[in-house]
C-alpha cells in the first residue's frame, strides 16, 4: 500500500521531473547564494542578494513539492512560469551584482511568477 501512495507522488512526465529537478537545484544555489550574501557581498548588495536567493529557495521547494503532483496543462505550464519567472527575477538581481547589468528583467520575472501563481490557482480550483 504504501509503494503504491508513495508511485502516485513521483513525477511521471519528463516535464515533471525536470521541473521537480530544477527546483531542487534552484534550493540548492539559494543556499549558495545566501553565505554569499552574507559572508562576500558588500553591505549595498547583501539586501539584493538576500531577496533573490530568498525567491529562489521558496519557488525551488515550491517545484520539488507541486512537480509530482501537477497532472494538468495548466498546472504544468503554471510551474514552468514560476521558474523561469524565478530565473529572470532573481537572476537579474544576481546579474546586478555580479556583471554590473541592470536590473530591467526583474520586473518581467515577478509578473511571470504573479500570473503563474494564478494560473496554478485556477488549476487547483478547477480539480
Amino acid at each position: 500500500m504504501l509503494e503504491a501512495s508513495a508511485a502516485l507522488l513521483l513525477p511521471t512526465s519528463p516535464l515533471q521531473r525536470g521541473l521537480a529537478s530544477a527546483g531542487a537545484l534552484l534550493a540548492a544555489l539559494s543556499i549558495a547564494l545566501a553565505a554569499y550574501a552574507a559572508h562576500a557581498a558588500g553591505v549595498d548588495a547583501r539586501a539584493q542578494l538576500q531577496l533573490a536567493a530568498a525567491f529562489v529557495f521558496g519557488h525551488g521547494l515550491a517545484l520539488c513539492a507541486l512537480a509530482p503532483r501537477t497532472m494538468r496543462r495548466l498546472g504544468r505550464a503554471a510551474l514552468a512560469g514560476l521558474l523561469v519567472g524565478v530565473l529572470l527575477f532573481s537572476g537579474s538581481l544576481v546579474a546586478a551584482h555580479v556583471l554590473g547589468w541592470p536590473t530591467r528583467l526583474a520586473p518581467a520575472g515577478a509578473s511571470l511568477m504573479i500570473l503563474a501563481w494564478l494560473g496554478y490557482a485556477v488549476d487547483a480550483a478547477r480539480h
